[in-house]
């Protein structure tokens, strides 16, 4: 039997509990190394496959429920572009379309014309903050700006701590953070753990994702103890991947992941947020992933304070479902450019 979500309010994604005044979830203060508890996580490789499998089977949504799941997948989206050939005109492309990522026919079309659906943040390089920050300038738009030497994060140490300074200092509110992967395949848990207090302190007000590249982790133990170290040092979101591995986010990852958030907020009563990214495309595939999220963590989680998509293709997608649903027929790509 499948059981269909309730259709979601998306204007909740902008007044979620529990939200500073900045329009962000309360920080994670991080906690004291708990090497114990570190040592005693173990994941369940077969049963993480089957509880996956078992996900499509009883979750469905169709028609309104579900191109109200679509809006709310826009409105968790880091629309992102981190690419060699980035240019200044690519970036102020990119934060109009975060601005307005829907038709404004669609949204009529659905009676959602009234409400002020745009994407949660805008992620570029440090060389492009300035620029983002100008062309969001009155939306309320976040940028998160990727650093500590991204994707490999292998530059000196101190190099890294300065570009998080300098892109907090050019108006970046969010930092994605590359974990050294050393670290976690050689168990060096208290390096890592010193480093991502390191990136935490950088970052002062700036809140921080913390970019753990599972795909170069190689199993689920080590994402988990990855996923839980971050968070004791003061992670206020534990990211998937950079989208530059081999393997980046899949549902089986997110959700040792997730069940690493759920004990640490049963354990310290903070929420940290996850950010599935790297090969999330698909609009089907974010209704999963949103599933799971709700699932696992429930309702609370499903707002842009504690889940986020990192996303370049993905609006297309979804852009082109909701043009499905209103006019019946879908619409070639080239019509929902992403910036």
């Amino acid at each position: 039997m499948s059981t269909a979500l309730r259709k979601p309010d998306v204007a909740a994604a902008m007044s979620s509990p529990g939200i500073d005044s900045s329009g962000h979830g309360m920080r994670n203060p991080g906690m004291s190394l708990d090497m114990g508890w570190v040592e005693s996580v173990r994941v369940n490789r077969s049963a993480a496959d089957r509880r996956i499998q078992s996900l499509a089977g009883r979750r469905t949504v169709k028609k309104e429920a579900q191109a109200a799941w679509l809006l709310k997948a826009v409105t968790c989206m880091d629309l992102t572009t981190l690419n060699g050939d980035d240019t200044e005109g690519r970036v102020r492309r990119l934060c109009a379309k975060a601005m307005n990522p829907v038709k404004p026919s669609l949204l009529a079309a659905m009676g959602m014309e009234e409400r002020r659906i745009t994407t949660a943040a805008v992620c570029v390089y440090h060389r492009f903050v300035g620029t983002a920050v100008d062309a969001l300038q009155g939306s309320g738009i976040p940028v998160a700006a990727v650093s500590t030497g991204f994707p490999a994060g292998l530059t000196p140490h101190h190099l890294k701590l300065q570009e998080i300074e300098e892109s907090v200092a050019a108006g970046a509110r969010e930092i994605d953070i590359v974990i050294t992967r050393e670290y976690v395949l050689t168990g060096n848990w208290q390096a890592l753990y010193e480093e991502m207090k390191d990136y935490r302190a950088a970052c002062g007000d700036a809140h921080v994702k913390a970019i753990l590249a599972t795909g170069d982790l190689k199993t689920l133990n080590n994402i988990a103890r990855a996923s839980l170290v971050c968070m004791m040092a003061g992670a206020d979101f534990i990211k998937t991947s950079t989208g530059k591995e081999s393997v980046n986010a899949t549902l089986p990852i997110t959700m040792v992941m997730l069940r690493m958030i759920r004990q640490y907020q049963a354990l310290t009563g903070i929420r940290v947020g996850h950010k599935p990214a790297g090969g999330v495309s698909k609009a089907k595939d974010s209704l999963s992933y949103l599933a799971l999220v709700k699932e696992e963590l429930g309702d609370a989680w499903l707002a842009p304070e504690l889940f986020r998509f990192g996303a370049s293709s993905l609006l297309g997608d979804i852009e082109r479902q909701l043009e499905h649903h209103v006019e019946g027929a879908y619409s070639a790509n080239h019509r929902h450019p992403i910036g």
